[in-house]
């Protein structure tokens, strides 16, 4: 499929702009009129206004490309080039769910006029966060194409992986809190290129604009992309807030011109690296690197590097590191030699005799996929070279990755995984060069400063990383203290979130998160599992990483296995529950909570005082008050069921060897047991993370397969009885 280059993404990888190019290009010599009555376009006939609408998206003019065509579906609903420009405009500008839905709307109406609906109604289900869903609409792309599109399936199924992998990395995020950098930072036009400077304050690049701006060579001025600084806020209680920004004027780099940005030092901080974005022709930018010399106490005119570094199509977010003892300038170029495809990352080593730049290369198929590579950032410290990839398998748009190695070589490509990336586009990862691994990224994540969308523009987010926190530990037989094998073994928080871990050998890990209360328990068929209980609740942000080991206890359910419920104590001829029983019944509700496959029997006693139906019947009452305690805190009724049985099967003697009653018997014989008396395995996993599908597909198909399994029985019962309908069959 030919697949028209996202408008976003192509500033995105050059002058890292994006939307508010867009929305800057709208006007574009067209009066446009906030009041529909007052709007002449509004008012002209069918085909004008299509021509019109068309006109506008051919430029790039996609918001009010919408607005037109919006109008002309009223006068058409089910006209299907109608909705793919509108599913079109909606992608352009990144606003996932509409595009989504006007793909499908289209897919539905003409199949065949746009086979590759399905296919960009999957991307947009993704990039929304809707993985599930992306999934079927991906699978349906492939299957409803048996014989064609061979190269868009291969990529639907990387896809696919994508997808999963997401949902994987979600239930297991990784230790960090992504928090938006703020109003002072960033505007509801995008923030780009990150650099902080030390820990006190960040160099970044704005058009710092909250308004639409319209396009105008006489205005350039007021939408031109331009370095700013803000300052770390010294006396407040939040960590990495920001003051108001200043204009950058350190070597007066920024200008009225072309769109400046992507700064960055030299690792000795001589030489300060950016680039000049010129507007073209159709919206056309073109970035080229530029390098400027602090000589004699100031910085010198910015020159246009040479050396081949400029050579083809557009360069742009230089960043130099040192790699051993080389200095090593790394950049993106969509030149087309050597190219493995859209852009790459490319590097050049410098020369430390004369400052000269080799000829650069490709870095090569370790790194730089079919598609787009783009923001290399080198941490000299753990050598590893991180960058922004849609080519490589990702949770949606562009996602960070990490590498080992450089300049040439690399191993380990990793993604970073949630929360630093997300269904959104991240971009722009780069740590702070002292302290603790804290860093920025760019993304369009919702909880962005919006123009007109939740995801249109990209901010500027904190990373700050948390301590490693990872509880490990084996769930064991009580019994024979051997390791139990084939073991799902589940983590809830106070929230009642799950993660699950399925266990081969009994050893599990698990991490976590500071700020809660977490209970681990095993859950295996015909098993019953105790529970152990873990805290974070006081953990700081600055305390050390930390590991904490655990043993779940399990036992095997047998016909005579009993749960005694110890210390649940009734008054001579009563029923009532006595106040210091409440312990152990919420012992006996966190047992059921931990197992939630069983249906117990509430086995209820009495002494031997009184006649035998009466104390059988008062039993029961005891037994009925232990299970109206058990479902009064969350226990469906269907699980428990009360049964007394009198004075039968005493725990101890009711009278002393002489013949007198024995009070200290007497109150153990008045005592509650619990037994299990089924184990429902569609009611034991409630979800499994190693599955595919959420917690309510995964127990529908489950509750299928069991259908099935019953009716393959029942097949395989009447055919034993008719000879020939297998042969039929």
């Amino acid at each position: 499929m030919h697949m028209r280059k996202n408008w976003l993404l192509l500033l995105l990888a050059t002058l890292m702009v994006t939307v508010s190019m867009d929305v800057a290009a709208q006007q574009q010599n067209k009066d446009r009129y906030r009041d529909k009555a007052d709007d002449p376009v509004s008012k002209l006939p069918y085909y004008k206004k299509l021509r019109w609408a068309d006109g506008l998206f051919r430029e790039g003019s996609y918001f009010n490309a919408i607005d037109y065509y919006q109008q002309l579906k009223q006068e058409q609903p089910r006209n299907p080039y109608l909705s793919y420009q509108l599913a079109e405009c909606y992608w352009m500008t990144r606003d996932y769910q509409p595009a989504a839905h006007y793909y499908g709307e289209v897919y539905n109406m003409a199949s065949k006029l746009y086979p590759e609906a399905v296919f960009k109604q999957a991307m947009m289900l993704k990039q929304a966060g809707n993985y599930d869903e992306s999934i079927a609409a991906f699978n349906k792309f492939i299957a409803d194409n048996p014989k064609t599109y061979k190269v868009l399936k291969k990529r639907a199924l990387k896809e696919i992986e994508g997808c999963k992998i997401a949902t994987s990395s979600m239930m297991d995020p990784q230790a960090v809190t992504v928090k938006n950098a703020g109003p002072n930072v960033n505007s509801a036009y995008t923030e780009s290129a990150p650099y902080p400077l030390g820990d006190s304050a960040l160099l970044f690049s704005t058009m710092r604009q909250n308004d639409l701006v319209e396009v105008d060579k006489k205005k350039r001025e007021t939408y031109m992309s331009r370095f700013m600084t803000s300052a770390k806020q010294k006396y407040t209680e939040e960590v990495d807030s920001f003051q108001w920004p200043l204009v950058f004027n350190d070597g007066d780099f920024n200008s009225d011109k072309v769109h400046i940005s992507n700064g960055s030092y030299s690792p000795g901080g001589d030489r300060f690296y950016f680039t000049e974005c010129a507007e073209g022709d159709s919206m056309k930018v073109e970035c080229k690197i530029y390098v400027s010399k602090f000589e004699k106490s100031r910085w010198s005119e910015p020159e246009l590097l040479g050396d081949g570094i400029n050579d083809g199509g557009s360069n742009t977010q230089p960043y130099v590191a040192m790699i051993g003892k080389k200095e090593v300038l790394f950049f993106s170029s969509n030149r087309q030699l050597q190219s493995r495809g859209g852009y790459d990352i490319w590097y050049s080593i410098i020369d430390p005799r004369n400052g000269t730049y080799r000829r650069p290369q490709n870095a090569g198929k370790q790194i730089n996929t079919a598609n787009d590579e783009i923001t290399p950032y080198y941490d000299s410290r753990e050598n590893k070279l991180y960058f922004s990839s849609n080519g490589w398998v990702t949770m949606g748009g562009f996602d960070i990755y990490s590498a080992q190695g450089g300049p040439s070589r690399y191993t380990n490509v990793s993604n970073l995984g949630y929360p630093i990336n997300t269904s959104a586009d991240e971009m722009y990862y780069v740590r702070d060069p002292l302290g603790k691994p804290d860093a920025y990224v760019v993304s369009n994540r919702v909880g962005s400063i919006a123009l007109k969308n939740p995801t249109c523009c990209d901010d500027i987010w904190r990373i700050q990383y948390e301590p490693k926190l990872v509880v490990t530990g084996k769930v064991v037989d009580r019994k024979t203290q051997e390791p139990i094998n084939e073991v799902v073994v589940k983590m809830v928080d106070e929230k009642g979130d799950m993660k699950t871990f399925n266990s081969t050998d009994g050893n599990f890990g698990f991490n976590m998160s500071r700020g809660h209360s977490y209970v681990i328990t095993g859950d295996k068929e015909q098993y019953a599992s105790t529970r152990a209980s873990v805290s974070t609740m006081d953990v700081k942000r600055t305390d050390a990483d930390d590991t904490v080991s655990v043993t779940i206890y399990m036992d095997e359910i047998t016909p005579v296995f009993t749960f005694s419920v110890s210390n649940v104590y009734y008054d001579y001829d009563k029923a009532d529950l006595r106040p210091e029983s409440v312990a152990s019944l919420d012992t006996l509700v966190q047992f059921l909570n931990d197992n939630p496959s069983f249906t117990v029997e509430v086995y209820s006693f009495a002494d031997a005082k009184g006649k035998e139906e009466y104390n059988k019947a008062l039993s029961l009452r005891r037994a009925q008050s232990v299970v109206d305690y058990i479902t009064g805190a969350g226990i469906d009724q269907n699980r428990v069921v009360a049964k007394g049985f009198g004075e039968s099967m005493p725990a101890a003697p009711n009278s002393t060897a002489t013949g007198k009653d024995d009070p200290v018997g007497r109150q153990l014989n008045r005592r509650t047991e619990l037994r299990i008396i089924t184990d429902v395995p569609t009611r034991r996993v409630l979800y499994n993370s190693a599955k595919p599908g959420n917690m309510d597909e995964q127990s529908k198909n489950l509750q299928m397969d069991e259908s099935m399994n019953e009716d393959s029985e029942s097949d395989s019962e009447s055919d034993a009885g008719n000879p020939g309908s297998r042969v039929n069959k």
